[in-house]
């Protein structure tokens, strides 16, 4: 085999498995790796008051940032039905989450305001990463 045959060879070899690293790095197994609570957090907000919800929530996500255990929050507006709003949120600890997280006061304080902007509790979903897809 000359010498030209063989690089191309070589090349086309080390292609080969860049290709199949990088395919693999689009789908990962997550749950070990990433152990967090992912909560699905949907909101029906009073007509016309769905901006007032907007703001109350946001204020309400400042202070949740200072939370231990908290990883990322980010919220959604049904782009047909703006009275719809849906916080997708990330924990490193569920029971976190569903003991110490619930009972502090700005939380609490929300509640009690929420009934001001909003048409009744939201529906809470608790989640567990199984696998993630991206294009990178």
């Amino acid at each position: 085999m000359n010498i030209n045959k063989l690089s191309l060879y070589i090349f086309s070899i080390i292609a080969i498995l860049l290709v199949s690293c990088q395919e693999n790095k689009q789908e990962t197994t997550i749950n070990e790796n990433n152990p967090n609570l992912i909560v699905l957090v949907q909101y029906k907000t009073q007509p016309a008051k769905s901006d007032e919800a907007v703001d109350g929530l946001t204020k309400l996500i400042q202070e949740v940032k200072k939370e231990p255990n908290f990883v990322g929050i980010t919220m959604h507006i049904d782009p047909k039905d703006n009275s719809n709003i849906l916080l997708y949120e990330e924990w490193r600890d569920e029971t976190y989450y569903n003991g110490d997280h619930m009972k502090t006061e700005h939380l609490q304080n929300f509640i009690n305001d929420s009934r001001n902007f909003l048409a009744g509790p939201p529906v809470i979903s608790q989640w567990k990463i199984e696998k993630e897809f991206s294009s990178k």
